[in-house]
């Protein structure tokens, strides 16, 4: 497995990270009981599968089915915690600080830990009341009381995309963690100019404060698949494979996070990433003035 440093934690972790979202919804990206005893027996496998093949950085958070997917997680890392990188969040919307303190509890209680490594604000598309509610409303200084009481390590925030908002949360220089969606698709966030990497992007005000960076919708969350069957009819790539490259090959991407239910996907993840599978020298592949043209 690849391992990498995520920012100024010091933290090193595994460049795959395992997310709990598809684990705790139902019909979340396919038919899925998460509810169902042989769904939840399946990604306690995969979870252990992961374990074993290296991965250490496991996210979850208590939306994902109503607590379902921390309560699986808790089980299934059992005695090994101690061994992994361990991320929850605090429910979106939720950012005063009896809701935040009573979730992280519950999570806490869920996971069967005293701590979490990372605590993020769960954010969608954030807005301004949003970024006003936690910097100013006591939602962050609740964040850093809860880590003074030992039960956070870090803190970070998640956002699928850049609103204001979330530059207002970078620049403001008190997390340590930036997870915002960025894959094949979505690449605003850490957008090339040609071969540059421009200051303003996401992935670059986080790395000028030294935070580490994490994507989610790595494989995109099936758009890209469902657009090339309706387009292409299918092709013989591995396209969550190239996807997960793709990824990878940035250089301000600390972990990529996939969804996984399944000890067979965690395999197939674990090898693009073991094998380097995809992986391009990004510059060169953004680079419009550089591409080779064909002789007059």
């Amino acid at each position: 497995m690849e391992y990498r440093v995520l920012g100024r934690t010091g933290a090193r972790v595994s460049a795959l990270g395992f997310g709990g979202a598809p684990a705790g919804l139902t019909n979340y990206l396919a038919a899925w009981d998460a509810a169902a005893p042989q769904s939840r027996a399946q990604v306690e496998l995969a979870v252990r599968r992961a374990l074993d093949l290296g991965v250490t950085y496991f996210d979850t958070a208590p939306g994902y089915g109503g607590g379902i997917s921390e309560e699986l997680f808790g089980r299934a890392l059992g005695a090994d915690r101690e061994r992994v990188f361990l991320a929850t969040k605090t429910p979106a919307g939720a950012w005063e600080p009896p809701a935040i303190r009573a979730a992280l509890e519950e999570s806490l209680r869920r996971l069967g830990t005293d701590r979490v490594d990372l605590l993020q604000f769960h954010g969608g598309w954030l807005g301004p009341d949003d970024a006003a509610a936690v910097l100013e409303r006591g939602g962050l200084e609740t964040y850093e009381r809860l880590r003074e009481e030992g039960k956070v390590r870090f803190l970070g925030f998640t956002c699928e995309g850049q609103t204001g908002a979330a530059e207002r949360l970078i620049e403001s220089g008190r997390f340590d963690a930036l997870m915002i969606a960025y894959n094949l698709c979505y690449q605003g966030p850490g957008a090339y100019r040609n071969r540059d990497l421009p200051p303003w992007t996401a992935l670059s005000l986080a790395r000028a404060r030294g935070m580490g960076v994490l994507t989610m919708r790595t494989l995109t969350s099936g758009v890209l698949q469902r657009w090339l069957a309706r387009v292409a009819g299918g092709a013989s790539i591995d396209w969550s494979a190239a996807l997960l490259g793709f990824v990878l090959s940035h250089p301000q991407v600390d972990v990529a996070l996939v969804g996984m239910r399944t000890p067979e996907e965690v395999a197939l993840n674990v090898a693009a990433v073991d094998e380097g599978a995809f992986r391009v020298d990004m510059p060169s592949v953004q680079d419009g003035y550089g591409a080779a043209r064909p002789a007059p």
